[in-house]
C-alpha cells in the first residue's frame, strides 16, 4: 500500500464526520435539495480525499443514473456518490458531480446532521443509494 496523502482545503468545509478528512468546500455546493435514503445529501462540483468504487446503473427519483459510490480516503466509510453517467437529457447536469450525504460528514460549522425531534440519522452503508 502507498503513501497516503491527503489535499487539505481552506475556507469553510464539509469532512467525514469519522475521521475529520475534509472533502469538499462550501463554495462548491452545487445543491443542498437531494435526498438520500437517510436523509438530506449535497450536489458538489468537486469533491477531494475520495475513492471511487465500481460503476453501476442505479434507478433514482430522478431515473436511471450510471454511479459510482464514494469513500473516505481516511477510513474508508462509503459518503455518498459520484454521477458518471446520466441517462436522462434533463439530469445531464449532474454528470462529474458528487453527492455526500448529510448525516455522514460534518458541516463547516463541525455541526453533524440532525432531524426533527432530536434524533440522530444513523444506519448502515448497505442500503445507500
Amino acid at each position: 500500500m502507498g503513501r497516503l496523502f491527503v489535499v487539505n482545503l481552506e475556507g469553510k468545509v464539509y469532512s467525514c464526520k469519522h475521521c475529520k478528512t475534509p472533502l469538499a468546500l462550501c463554495d462548491d455546493v452545487v445543491s443542498k435539495s437531494f435526498q438520500s435514503r437517510h436523509g438530506k445529501a449535497y450536489l458538489f462540483s468537486k469533491v477531494v480525499n475520495v475513492s471511487s468504487g465500481e460503476k453501476e446503473d442505479r434507478v433514482m427519483m430522478t431515473g436511471l443514473h450510471t454511479v459510482v459510490d464514494i469513500f473516505c480516503v481516511g477510513c474508508g466509510s462509503i459518503v455518498g456518490w459520484k454521477y458518471e453517467f446520466a441517462h436522462d437529457k434533463n439530469q445531464k447536469y449532474k454528470e462529474g458531480k458528487s453527492v455526500l450525504e448529510r448525516f455522514k460528514v460534518s458541516g463547516p460549522d463541525g455541526s453533524h446532521y440532525w432531524v426533527s425531534h432530536g434524533r440522530y440519522v444513523g444506519g448502515s452503508d448497505a442500503d445507500d443509494v
